[in-house]
């Protein structure tokens, strides 16, 4: 049989376990199995299974996952949302938009730390969404550009999604780490951007601007931000001078949220344990996904599929602006039924030969498949971002979902950018890796 017909009776076999509502990870290991059938009798399919699954999950690059899940679960239990809008608010009264600046920056900084599209989000909103609808912000403005930055949570290091695609492309976690600082900064430019333009050109549905406050108040109000600020950056600084390795990192970056965790008064025997218990949710979720997928990759490996697509993407001679706008309609259009991580899983055991034929870095390639991640979390009809806080506003998903429609464009925008300017990307992994 054909290797094009054996891929698609595979995909539709898979399309229709999700459909039916298999859990992810096992419609990936029957998928797998039913590929390892067209691969041949003489490979066991069983012993496949089992030395696959094994061989992933004890992966040492896998034990950043849930260190860096942990470290987000618990700054999410601390009052770090509070302290957030209190510390940036009085820096921004000069700006179009003033605090609705702050949904980006909150967003920016609680996304370095955890890692969590979902989190960062639902913990930015729960104190901006009151605040800013209370001083009379426009909602709609209010909503999108919530939903837009909370996907920074997985394009700013460290991200659980960038661990997850480093593993499955088998690529430097840290370069990958140090790749999405500059990009993540990119999109947090378009997204101050459109909310300044916006509110210049509509002045009539911004609000008066702020009392003046003196410079000590604001230093005063900002106080609170210093650890979380000094955790963030001894992270960073030491992934970018090779201090520590990314797991390292990842400990390092648990012992200092327990540490502002005590400092603030949050940290007890029940917020710890809500933590432990969120965090281990969480990355079995994560780690059973990636067992399947790594089962599915290795029986497409079997079957011969991916290199036949990548030898078949090589003879239409694509050029490169060409096989990126295809694969960014492709995965747009996977986010309107899949999450970010079941994306990266599902399709990168074909997508990465069709990216190494074209001449794609693959750390490249990992920050554009967070950003097109970035686009699913605020994708109708299963955009994460769109979910929480259609429940935390109490609008309907329209609503919601239009709302942040300026901000997907803007996603698409920042692809673009990266794509035709790719030393925003890698710059920083190339100055720490030469060569």
């Amino acid at each position: 049989m054909e290797l094009l017909s054996i891929a698609a009776i595979l995909l539709g076999f898979l399309t229709l376990l999700l459909g039916a509502g298999v859990w992810i990870a096992v419609a990936l290991m029957a998928t797998g199995w039913a590929g390892m059938q067209f691969a041949g009798t003489a490979i066991p399919a069983g012993s496949v299974l089992a030395t696959t699954v094994w061989g992933n999950s004890a992966s040492w690059s896998l034990a950043a996952l849930p260190l860096f899940i942990w470290m987000g679960e618990i700054l999410f239990r601390t009052r770090l949302s509070e302290e957030m809008f209190r510390g940036f608010a009085p820096w921004l009264n000069w700006l179009p938009g003033r605090l609705m600046h702050v949904n980006v920056l909150a967003c920016g900084v609680f996304g370095s730390v955890s890692g969590s599209s979902a989190a960062t989000c639902a913990t930015v909103a729960k104190i901006a969404l009151p605040e800013l609808k209370k001083r009379g912000y426009n909602e709609n403005l209010s909503l999108g550009s919530l939903a837009g930055a909370g996907t920074l949570g997985i394009l700013i290091p460290p991200s659980i999604t960038m661990v997850v695609y480093a593993v499955q492309a088998n690529v430097s976690i840290i370069q990958v780490f140090l790749a999405g600082f500059l990009p993540g900064l990119l999109v947090m430019a378009l997204y101050s951007g459109y909310i300044a333009l916006w509110s210049l050109a509509n002045p009539k549905k911004s609000p008066p601007p702020e009392p003046a406050m003196s410079f000590s108040r604001r230093i005063k109000e900002s106080l609170n931000l210093i650890p979380v600020c000094l955790l963030i950056v001894f992270v960073f600084l030491s992934l970018l001078m090779g201090w520590a390795t990314a797991t390292e990192c990842a400990a390092w970056g648990v012992l200092g949220s327990l540490a502002i965790a005590w400092w603030q008064g949050s940290l007890s025997w029940e917020s710890f344990w809500a933590s432990v218990m969120g965090a281990t949710r969480v990355n079995c979720m994560i780690l059973l996904i990636l067992a399947g997928a790594s089962y599915m990759g290795t029986s497409m490996a079997y079957t011969g599929i991916p290199a036949a697509l990548a030898s078949w993407v090589n003879s239409l001679q694509l050029s490169p602006y060409a096989l990126i706008a295809a694969l960014t309609v492709m995965y747009i259009v996977l986010g309107t039924a899949l999450d970010g991580i079941s994306m990266i899983v599902l399709t990168t055991a074909i997508v990465i030969p069709m990216v190494k034929q074209a001449g794609f870095d693959l750390v490249w390639f990992g920050i554009f498949l967070v950003l097109v991640v970035e686009m699913a979390e605020v994708s109708p009809p299963v955009g994460f971002n769109l979910f929480v806080l259609q429940t935390m506003s109490g609008k309907d998903s329209n609503f919601v979902a239009k709302a942040a429609l300026p901000f997907f464009f803007l996603l698409v925008l920042a692809v673009a950018i990266i794509t035709v300017f790719p030393a925003i990307v890698m710059v920083l992994p190339q100055m720490a890796f030469p060569g």
